[in-house]
């Protein structure tokens, strides 16, 4: 009797390490699955993040596509502006140009004129 209460002593004993053991591994095991547990809910949280971050750059980038249309538009109608100026300036620069040689032209006559009226007089005073 007393070598098989030793031999159950010594299964007790075996058991006990391997229960211990077990005890052991199952209490990392509930440590890892709880850092797992922790790095998932950092990584569900850092992907929110990155979401809304994300919404808000995609509603940077629209305001900002409008804003680059409203621009475009004014520079458009800017552009426009500036043809019809250049041209209503084109325009007068050319009735100057005429004016000008129109100038020009009555200045001739005139000297012309003036050169006949002196001609005349010097003759009539000559008479």
């Amino acid at each position: 009797l007393q070598k098989e209460l030793l031999k159950y002593k010594q299964e007790a004993r075996n058991l006990q390490g391997i229960k211990d053991a077990l005890q052991q591994r199952l209490l990392q095991q509930d440590a890892a699955v709880l850092q797992l547990k922790q790095e998932l809910l950092r990584a569900t949280m850092d992907k929110e993040e990155l979401h809304n971050q994300n919404v808000d750059l995609q509603r940077k980038v629209e305001e900002r596509n409008r804003l680059l249309a409203e621009y475009k538009k004014e520079l458009c109608q800017k552009d426009r502006h500036l043809q019809q100026q250049q041209t209503k300036l084109d325009e007068m620069l050319r009735q100057l140009s005429e004016a000008s040689y129109q100038q020009v032209d009555l200045e001739r006559e005139l000297e012309h004129k003036e050169a006949l009226l002196a001609h005349c007089m010097k003759r009539e005073a000559e008479e």
